[in-house]
């Protein structure tokens, strides 16, 4: 593990594997830099890169710092970027994604850009999650009730089933590892904001958007949209 202060102090940790051309990833809501996913992905990855994955703040081993604004993880974003040598790829997914692609738009040095299930509306008919996401995420998870807080960051903000979090009951351990992150899921609760505008400020060039096979048919269109 290595460590990196961003500028308003906070301790950054990040994991540094393979060699090649510095790439960045960013999880999102849910991942952490030991999410299993993220450390198969990095991996695969290490092949090709050298790969910069890091516990966005408030997650891992990361610090926090209060009061949360995104600019703060930007911040966080150009420091793990400096320590990758100046400039570097990154890729982002679901809330990382939209953090990445703010960081792109605050003009950090990134050479190119992949994000991944960004939730962003493309359609004016697009799903959007509630109003008071990021206010009743907060509530629930500072009165203890962070089984509670997952379930509604799932089901009422991101759109999943009903029955996906009793399912995910039944797989040892993953109940455990997603109400471990549940204190930060209103640092990914940025609401339904345009694909368009954040692509007009970023730029398209050297951009891809991304959905897995295994992703779900209720998160897939998205990415399609923009990708068109």
């Amino acid at each position: 593990m290595h460590t990196i202060t961003s500028p308003d102090g906070t301790t950054i940790a990040y994991d540094r594997t393979g060699a090649g051309e510095p790439l960045i990833l960013v999880g999102g809501a849910f991942s952490y830099r030991r999410f299993p996913g993220q450390v198969k992905l990095a991996r695969l990855l290490s092949a090709r890169f050298t790969v910069y994955s890091y516990d966005r703040r408030g997650r891992g081993d990361s610090g926090d710092t209060a009061p949360y604004s995104i600019e703060r993880e930007i911040e966080d974003l150009a420091a793990v970027i400096d320590a990758a040598g100046g400039a570097a790829c990154v890729w982002g997914l679901s809330s990382g994604a939209v953090l990445a692609l703010d960081a792109a738009a605050a003009g950090l040095p990134i050479h190119r850009l992949a994000v991944q299930e960004p939730p962003l509306a493309v359609d004016p008919a697009d799903r959007r999650p509630p109003a008071g996401l990021r206010q009743q995420v907060t509530r629930l998870t500072e009165a203890g009730q962070r089984g509670e807080a997952v379930r509604y960051y799932m089901v009422d903000g991101m759109g999943a089933p009903a029955f996906v979090p009793g399912l995910l009951h039944l797989i040892p351990g993953a109940w455990k590892k997603l109400t471990a992150v549940a204190g930060n899921f209103a640092y990914g609760s940025t609401g339904a904001p345009s694909a368009i505008s954040r692509l007009a400020r970023c730029g398209t060039a050297n951009s891809s958007a991304l959905a897995a096979t295994s992703t779900p048919r209720w998160r897939v269109s998205r990415p399609r949209a923009w990708s068109a």
